[in-house]
Parts: structure tokens; C-alpha cells; sequence
């Protein structure tokens, strides 16, 4: 799609908007339903998108991606109604007789970019927002996972009249042609140097927007931890999708009493959940592009490798790897890894962990493996990042009732249940005064000291 036949597509969905048809919460509850029917009728080609894009098995595609889409819209259908509503607040004596309340109404068009490590999920979780938001929406896929894109749009192009929901494929030239249009507002899913520069356009045209991005985000691992507990949860979430998720652990600060056991442990952990060779495991996935799959082999220090390295270039698989004896200084340090590669440093001093970690970029995770409590408390009082889990990993995001996002240099905004949906609105204040009383006090003149009195009473 060339930037006319984009820029004619966006004024049919404004004047769509403007008519008011999107308004009505019924009109957009009907939507998800039909949303929901379409994910159930293509749920095969959705998996076997997924499959190819990807190497997903359909278990993970349907745990990591399907289900969890099918999860926010039954979410949604059955919240829309409260969420919409005004919602009372306190009024102030002051402003008697009247009545106060905050009043969400659509942000009007809006552009969803997203990425392709989960390509089905990062697309259909935020329309989902944006529909029971009540907005018109233009999805921009990845062209890096062209398989799901494709299919993204079958189902979107086939469910939606193009004035509500259009989808818009392709790379580069796609992307700065929407980015030259005037939205309402912009939803991005990315890495960092693709973020900036949607900030910097949608700044442009002080369009609001969300950037959900990522980082390096820390896994603490202290003498107190469950290590076997700490050794499953932790390889389950660093592997899924072959570490190209947002928020996996990206290394790993183990307190150095207990770092061998660990160590032990998660390599007994990925012989059970992997196999003895993961490269022949077809449940296990494989890394997106060539790109990426030589940077990640790039990564790998051999010399520190104490479980996995090998790879595959014809499948573009590597295996589950651990690097033991890390330091800032080593490569795998220097950037967020997003693949199958898992750094563990070492530390002796809790407090001086956390100091470090102040003076770090924001993470859009960090997890903490402890049963101290008083570390627990430290962590999450003190440290800055987007959200995360105590003795888990990953499995904050699975949950509609919290929202979920980055901050810093991770992100901004957040999304999922009431927080997407009020990502995607605009909340108005609004007083409704009654006309059968006026007091006088706030008319001039100010010369009355009944009036100054009764002021300060109200004012204080």
C-alpha cells in the first residue's frame, strides 16, 4: 500500500469515527465477539503461521499467544460496559450543587505497530484495547514474520469493515509512510532504536503514544532462593520462544555461595524440559532471521560456555546456552541478548547489587529469586522497571487485572484490561452544576467580608 492509498484509508476511518458508530458499547462488544469467532475459525493457519515464522509448537502458540488473546477479549466483552462508564468523584463543597466525574472517551485513530517475536499476541492484544476503546485502528504487522502477518490480515480484513480495523503490510516504506500521517495516537512494540524514532515522529505531531520496548532485565538469584524451584522456573522463561521474548531474564546475578548449584540445576532443568539435544527437539523454535541468528552466535564466548553453544545455521537454531564466569565487560553484557544465551555473574554483596543496578538503564523486567523478605521489600520499593516477579519469571504479564509496560528506557505507557483500555482513551473531567442554587462568592466585586469568610471556610 503506497502513502495515497494510506492516507485515503485513514480519511474513510475518521469519518467512520466521526459518524459516532463506535461509540455505542454494544457496537464494540458485537466486535470482539466476532474478533473472538475469527481466532477460533483460523486458529490452524494462526498455528501453523507460528510454525513457520517461528518454529512455535501449537502448544506454545496457543499458551504464549492464542490463548492469551482470547483471554484479553473475554476479558473485555465483560468489562467494556464498567470501563466505559462515567466514574464518580468527589466534589468539593465549594462547587455545590453539582456532581464530578471522569468520562473515557476514544482517542479516535489510532496506529498499532508490532513486532515479530510474537507476532499473533502483540498485534491482536492492543486492537483488542483499542476496539473496546471504541477507536478506529490501522495495524502495521512485522515484516519479519511475514507468515503470521498474512494471516493477521486474512483474519482482520475478513472480520472488520476497513473503515474500523484495516491492516497494512510490508517493511520500511509502510512503516514511514504511516508514521507521515496525522493519528490520534500510536501503540508501538519494539526495540529501542525503532522507538525512538516513532517518538520522534509522532512528537512531530504531538500525537500521544505507547512504546513498549525492552532492555537488559536482571535475574537475582540470593543464597536464600529455592535453587531447584529458582533452576525450573528460570530456564522455562529465558528458552520459551528461544529467549526472543521482551521480557525474558536476560542474565543472571546468582550470590557466588550458591552459584555452582544453581548452575547445576538449571543444566539438569534444560536436559529435562530440552532434551539432551535441543537442536533436535522440534518443539523448540528457532531464531527469526539470519540477522539475528549470526549476532546471537556472535555472543557466545566459548571459552564460558559450561552447557549447550552449538548451532545450527540451516534451521537457524541455538541450542539452550549457559555462560558461567560473565562480566559486564563481555560481550553478551553489552546489548539486550533477546536469544537463548544465558549470562550468570556472580555477586557477594546484596545491598551493593542494588546500588549497581540504580545506576543502570530501566529494565522492562527484573526478577528476584529470595525468601529474605527485607530484600523482597528492597527490590521492589527502590529499583525502577516496567514490573516483574519474586521467586517467578515472565508470568506477570499473563494477567488482565495489571497492567503491563516499560519505564525509561523500557518504555512508556502500559496496556492490558483497564490499563489498555484506558491507554486507548482519553479520561475527561467533567462537572455537571446545577442551575436551582448559585452562590454568589466567586462574582465580583470582592468586597463582602461574609463572602472572604465563606471562601476561606471552603478554600483550606
Amino acid at each position: 500500500m503506497n502513502a495515497q492509498e494510506i492516507e485515503k484509508l485513514l480519511d474513510k476511518q475518521r469519518e467512520f469515527y466521526r459518524s459516532g458508530a463506535t461509540i455505542p458499547v454494544a457496537f464494540r462488544v458485537e466486535q470482539l465477539k466476532k474478533l473472538r469467532r475469527a481466532i477460533r475459525q483460523y486458529e490452524a493457519e494462526i498455528v501453523a503461521a507460528l510454525l513457520n515464522d517461528l518454529g512455535k509448537s501449537a502448544y506454545e502458540s496457543y499458551m504464549c499467544e492464542i490463548g492469551m488473546a482470547l483471554s484479553e477479549i473475554s476479558h473485555m466483552i465483560r468489562k467494556t460496559k464498567k470501563f466505559a462508564a462515567p466514574r464518580r468523584v468527589w466534589t468539593p463543597l465549594a462547587q455545590f450543587p453539582s456532581r464530578s466525574y471522569r468520562q473515557a472517551i476514544p482517542r479516535g485513530s489510532v496506529l498499532i505497530m508490532s513486532p515479530w517475536n510474537y507476532p499473533f499476541l502483540l498485534t491482536l492484544g492492543p486492537l483488542v484495547d483499542a476496539i473496546a476503546a471504541g477507536n478506529v485502528a490501522i495495524v502495521k504487522p512485522s515484516a519479519y514474520s511475514p507468515a503470521t502477518s498474512a494471516v493477521v490480515a486474512k483474519l482482520l480484513e475478513t472480520t472488520f469493515a476497513p473503515e474500523h480495523v484495516a491492516v497494512v503490510t510490508g517493511g520500511r516504506a509502510e512503516n514511514a509512510a504511516l508514521l507521515d500521517q496525522k493519528f490520534d495516537f500510536i501503540f508501538f512494540t519494539g526495540g529501542q532504536t525503532v522507538g525512538k524514532e516513532v517518538l520522534r515522529r509522532a512528537a512531530e505531531r504531538l500525537t500521544p503514544a505507547v512504546l513498549e520496548l525492552g532492555g537488559k532485565s536482571p535475574c537475582i538469584v540470593d543464597s536464600t532462593a529455592n535453587v531447584k524451584v529458582a533452576a525450573k522456573r528460570i530456564v522455562f522463561g529465558k528458552y520459551l520462544n528461544c529467549g526472543q521474548t521482551c521480557v525474558a531474564p536476560d542474565y543472571i546475578l546468582c550470590e557466588r555461595s550458591i552459584k555452582d548449584v544453581f548452575v547445576a540445576e538449571v543444566i539438569k532443568e534444560i536436559k529435562r524440559q530440552y532434551g539432551d539435544n535441543p537442536l533436535e527437539n522440534n518443539d523448540y523454535g528457532k531464531i527469526i532471521n539470519a540477522k539475528h541468528f549470526e549476532r546471537l552466535c556472535g555472543l557466545i564466548d566459548r571459552e564460558k560456555v559450561v552447557w549447550g553453544g552449538g548451532w545450527d545455521a540451516t534451521s537457524q537454531r541455538i541450542a539452550p546456552t549457559v555462560m558461567d564466569g560473565v562480566t559486564a565487560a563481555d560481550a553478551v553484557m553489552g546489548e539486550e541478548i533477546f536469544g537463548p544465551i544465558m549470562p550468570i555473574l556472580t555477586f557477594d554483596d546484596f545491598d551493593a547489587i542494588v546500588d549497581e543496578l540504580k545506576t543502570k538503564d530501566k529494565p522492562l523486567a527484573l526478577y528476584l529469586f529470595s525468601n529474605d523478605r527485607k530484600r523482597v521489600r528492597r527490590v521492589t520499593t527502590e529499583l525502577a522497571y516496567g514490573g516483574g516477579c519474586v521467586n517467578d519469571v515472565v508470568i506477570h504479564l499473563a494477567t488482565t487485572e495489571m497492567g503491563f509496560g516499560g519505564v525509561g528506557e523500557s518504555g512508556m505507557g502500559a496496556y492490558h484490561g483497564k490499563a489498555g483500555f484506558d491507554a486507548f482513551s482519553h479520561l475527561k473531567s467533567v462537572v455537571d452544576k446545577a442551575t436551582w442554587l448559585d452562590l454568589p462568592m466567586r462574582y465580583r466585586p470582592y468586597k463582602s467580608k461574609l463572602y472572604a469568610a465563606a471562601l476561606r471556610m471552603f478554600l483550606r
